[in-house]
């Protein structure tokens, strides 16, 4: 499971006549691999949640989502998994099967809103707008692979 994380003052999706924003918070894109397994979605779930990468009074990255009263918009992105090694054209044999990307999709949207007051997300699949201001910049990549 890899996670493309940035801090944002604002992201937004747009699919036509679907739109979702968000001030203050995360923008996550997320990929699920071929061989994710319940223990990388506990490990993401867990990184998601306890990550600190907000200014404290004294600028440290040291304030978690909560602590920020912070939103998340949450976007499915397969591409993250594609390998350019040895072409140009990307693979994405690494990427899950739509079925298994959907249910960790849904599940984390569904987790993550047990806890985080506003979480949004794009819809899967669909070719979607994303846009965003990224604060700092600050963007982190939780990868369970690695």
């Amino acid at each position: 499971m890899r996670a493309v994380i940035q801090r944002v003052t604002s992201a937004e999706v747009t699919v036509g006549d679907y739109h979702q924003s968000i001030g203050l918070g995360y923008l996550i894109l997320l990929g699920i691999h071929v061989d994710d397994e319940p223990s990388d979605y506990d490990y993401m779930l867990k990184k998601i949640l306890s990550l600190r990468i907000f200014e404290d009074a004294e600028g440290k990255m040291n304030l978690s989502l909560s602590q920020v009263n912070g939103s998340i918009l949450l976007i499915s992105q397969f591409t993250l998994l594609g390998s350019v090694k040895g072409n140009n054209r990307p693979s994405f044999t690494q990427s899950a099967k739509p079925d298994k990307a959907l249910d960790y999709y849904l599940r984390l949207f569904d987790d993550l809103s047990k806890t985080v007051p506003i979480v949004k997300k794009g819809l899967f699949g669909e070719d979607m707008k994303v846009s965003l201001t990224n604060q700092g910049p600050v963007t982190i990549i939780i990868d369970t692979k690695e």
